[in-house]
């Protein structure tokens, strides 16, 4: 006999969790299904772990260079994996047993373990780990299954060890030589991060240039700081055989064969729906296994929604926290929001950060309209040479017509930070000479954003 809810969260990542509650704190009898670990990816193979190896990373960056800085550090950094790993598990351990708690002491909400499946509409069937099944119904429910690491088809992979985002944070020792496919932000994470362990580190590029998604200037100065620091490069180029070599990898490309410890696949991500069994539910998935949504995140079956990673609209926690404020806001609080009016922004957690809202450089060229544009070298911010960190610039593009920002990006020190007043500008939809015309603080990197949009001429 099936268990009757008024609503049904699939998933307990950043966007669901929060969900569960408000629709429980707002009387719904509301059921949670979680099959793996509480909190999602951000909380375990994703924002809080690696960012905690970043910390880690940077500390051990910041010893290697301490003499600049006239502070003498005896003896050579070495890094203990192991104690590192250790901390990085004591502090997703913390979230992740703080939601599952938190989830469990909501009145109104019944946590399931397990696996669920739709067998219809507005049911499932849970299977838990031991084998047992649970059918439950709801006239509303929110599927917030995320993503998994994406693996390409190479000739010898399945008899060859190999790492993903999540699997890389389970190593104990420095990778002594560590191979990653891809070019783009997780790679470049992982890529930094582990030089600083003290890995050398090989990035295999399928492209020309890395972030190629991103402007080409932000491209080449990032590529240029990560050089300095000792990864190497191989642009236009991909695994085209594998196989195991004295207790390491052997990578066979079309123009040379690499010998490492370590092989990483940084290739993407893969939405988590191709065993929910949607086809019973009515939903059909895109070929890239996305759902389709509207503005308020409505799938097309009525009374189902799709939010966070699965949806196609955001891959970042921020994101899906987004969708749960919309969700929360139109179904409880009587509002009318949507996700079409979003303005995008995100950052790429390398040292010097990178950090984006709205459109890019290229984007406004191909868009065609009268444009302003302004740039500057990280080189004349005080904070930047204050701390011996020049690296980067920021750039800022401008509605010729409307004054309204359209986009900026920061490359540089604390530029995660920084693009945060361009975000609170274009949201509150206001003219640039707002922030230009802001009194900042000295000495920070902020105080130079309205001297960058003092800088602003046509774009040609």
């Amino acid at each position: 006999m099936s268990q009757h809810f008024d609503a049904v969260v699939i998933g307990t990542g950043q966007g669901g969790s929060p969900l569960a509650v408000r629709l429980a704190q707002s009387g719904k009898r509301t059921a949670v299904i979680e099959r793996h670990l509480f909190g999602g990816t951000c909380v375990n193979v994703g924002c809080t772990p690696t960012k905690t190896y970043v910390a880690s990373a940077r500390a051990a960056h910041v010893a290697r260079t301490a003499a600049k800085y006239g502070v003498i550090v005896g003896g050579d950094v070495k890094v203990d994996m192991a104690r590192v790993k250790a901390r990085k598990d004591e502090v997703i351990a913390g979230s992740r047993n703080g939601i599952e708690a938190w989830l469990r002491g909501t009145h109104d909400i019944t946590v399931f373990e397990g696996h669920g499946r739709f067998t219809g509409p507005h049911a499932l069937q849970i299977e838990a780990a031991d084998g047992s099944k649970q059918d439950i119904d709801a006239d509303m429910i929110f599927i917030n299954t995320g993503t998994r690491a994406s693996v390409p088809k190479v000739d010898g992979l399945d008899g060859v060890p190999y790492l993903t985002n999540s699997s890389i944070l389970e190593l104990t020792e420095v990778p002594e030589h560590l191979v990653i496919v891809g070019g783009s932000y997780i790679a470049l994470e992982f890529g930094q991060m582990f030089r600083r362990f003290g890995s050398r580190v090989t990035l295999l590029v399928r492209g020309e240039r890395i972030l190629a998604r991103e402007d080409e200037d932000v491209a080449l100065a990032m590529q240029d700081v990560l050089q300095r620091e000792g990864i190497e490069f191989r642009f236009g180029t991909e695994p085209r055989r594998v196989e195991t070599q004295n207790g390491g990898v052997r990578i066979v490309t079309e123009g040379e064969t690499i010998d490492a410890s370590h092989l990483l696949f940084a290739t993407g991500r893969t939405p988590n729906t191709d065993d929910l069994g949607l086809e019973h539910a009515g939903i059909v998935p895109d070929k890239h296994g996305i759902i389709e949504v509207d503005g308020q995140l409505r799938t097309r079956v009525e009374g189902v929604w799709a939010l966070g990673d699965v949806n196609g609209r955001g891959a970042f926690t921020h994101t899906s926290w987004n969708d749960y404020e919309i969700i929360a806001a139109n179904l409880l609080d009587g509002e009318t929001r949507s996700v079409d009016t979003r303005i995008m922004a995100y950052a790429v957690f390398v040292d010097p950060p990178f950090a984006r809202v709205g459109m890019s450089e290229a984007e406004v060229r191909k868009d065609g309209r009268e444009a302003l544009i302004a740039t500057m070298p990280m080189s004349r911010v005080g904070r930047a040479k204050e701390r011996g960190e020049t690296d980067g610039f920021m750039k800022a593009l401008v509605d010729a017509r409307t004054e309204r920002i359209l986009g900026a990006q920061i490359y540089g020190i604390e530029g995660d930070e920084v693009i945060h007043t361009f975000i609170d500008i274009m949201n509150a939809d206001a003219s640039y000479k707002t922030l230009q015309r802001a009194m900042h603080i000295h000495p920070t990197v902020s105080e130079l954003v309205p001297t960058l949009l003092g800088m602003l001429k046509p774009l040609k």
